[in-house]
């Protein structure tokens, strides 16, 4: 029988406490080999690797593994690793409640570009003036997370957001800083797509929701995309459609009645001119990658 599709809450990969760990990533990965398949969390997860090389793949973009690179992502997104040499480094895991009763606003991590669930913004190559200071922040970490007690978790707190904000700091360094107002539109559009993909499939849709017009809407996303509005939506149906056909024990009809298709041939076309390949070809793919 084929094996069901991985998702992991923190509590299976957490020993100290159910909320949040900080662990040298070799030891991490030597008690934790099925995360070389790939499989989603249900938590965030950030991984700073400070030696060896392979690659790493999320929502099915490969990137290769270097030292004083660091990898995030958002609760559902698909990764997995595999790894040419040993590595080391730090891994991070904190669930969704983790901030909330210790910020203002819930939603303050999820305003983190690398925290975009989006797989380019997600992978942050660390210059040598941060690279000691990322590491001293892991070991402080480290020590932190191993004795469980509530100063000790906001010590913990502080720390993770301080690391943060210096990796946003490296993001904006490189890459110029959209205007603050489209920035904000664009992340609110994003939140409702993910929200809403399955039953809401056109721009003037999620136009109306953010008191837009929908031109206003296409302007912003090919500004800071260079994509359509359009074009956004229809890539993350096509990204979540790649997600379920991971699982080979769901069928084509089934993933796209999930996806709220009419029927199994227009989702096949869909994906098919959204990816270039049929349903079927990329879930040949997956098993020959």
């Amino acid at each position: 029988m084929a094996q069901q599709y991985p998702v992991f809450d923190i509590a299976e990969l957490v020993a100290s406490h159910p909320d949040v760990m900080v662990r040298p990533f070799a030891l991490y990965h030597a008690e934790h080999h099925k995360l070389d398949v790939p499989h989603r969390h249900r938590f965030y997860h950030l991984v700073y690797f400070t030696q060896g090389k392979g690659h790493h793949t999320i929502d099915f973009d490969r990137f290769p593994v270097r030292p004083h690179q660091l990898y995030a992502m958002v609760p559902g997104q698909v990764h997995h690793w595999a790894f040419d040499e040993e590595v080391d480094g730090y891994v991070l895991n904190f669930s969704v409640s983790f901030f909330q009763s210790f910020l203002l606003r819930p939603d303050y991590i999820d305003e983190f570009p690398f925290f975009q669930g989006v797989a380019q913004q997600s992978v942050v190559d660390i210059p040598v003036s941060l690279q000691a200071t990322l590491t001293g922040l892991f070991e402080e970490m480290v020590e932190l997370a191993s004795v469980v007690g509530a100063r000790n978790l906001d010590r913990l707190r502080v720390l993770i957001l301080k690391l943060f904000l210096d990796v946003t700091s490296v993001q904006e360094a490189t890459t110029p800083v959209p205007l603050s107002y489209s920035t904000t539109l664009l992340r609110n559009f994003r939140k409702l797509v993910d929200r809403h993909f399955t039953e809401l499939r056109l721009p003037r849709d999620y136009a109306a929701l953010l008191y837009i017009t929908p031109n206003h809407l296409n302007a912003v996303c090919s500004d800071l995309l260079g994509l359509s509005a359009g074009e956004v939506i229809r890539n993350r149906i096509a990204l979540e459609a790649k997600r379920l056909l991971v699982n080979p024990e769901r069928s084509i009809a089934e993933i796209a009645y999930m996806l709220n298709f009419e029927d199994n041939s227009y989702f096949t076309k869909f994906f098919k001119k959204n990816t270039g390949v049929t349903p079927e070809a990329f879930r040949k793919s997956l098993r020959t990658s």
